[in-house]
């Protein structure tokens, strides 16, 4: 995959994650429990391929203003919610942090330059 193509789907990855997270909240709020677990999953998936490509960017001069960093603590809150199976605080997680955190990022002229 040449760097072009690569930064044309992390930032289409990014832009959709907004619409996800809002996704797994209402799922999460109306006890479809097995399709929010399936789309966290996806979520973690994509988050690690967002990772990866974050690398390969840095390493090919692109300037990614996505903070990984932030984006793993993310997952780490999520996990914890799970494990107590408070799906409210993970719903509330998706829908005001996670989505509001890439909506963020989309809306700053694309997360990668």
């Amino acid at each position: 995959m040449e760097i072009k193509d690569l930064i044309e789907s992390y930032n289409e990855y990014v832009n959709k994650v907004p619409t996800g997270a809002i996704y797994i909240a209402n799922c999460l709020r109306e006890d479809k429990l097995n399709d929010a677990l399936m789309a966290i999953k996806d979520f973690s998936e994509g988050v690690l391929w967002l990772t990866e490509a974050n690398e390969l960017m840095k390493k090919n001069g692109a300037m990614a203003e996505l903070s990984i960093e932030q984006i793993q603590e993310f997952l780490i809150e999520v996990n914890k919610g799970l494990e107590k199976q408070d799906y409210i605080l993970v719903a509330d997680m998706f829908e005001y942090e996670i989505a509001t955190f890439f909506e963020a990022v989309a809306y700053a002229e694309g997360p990668v330059k």
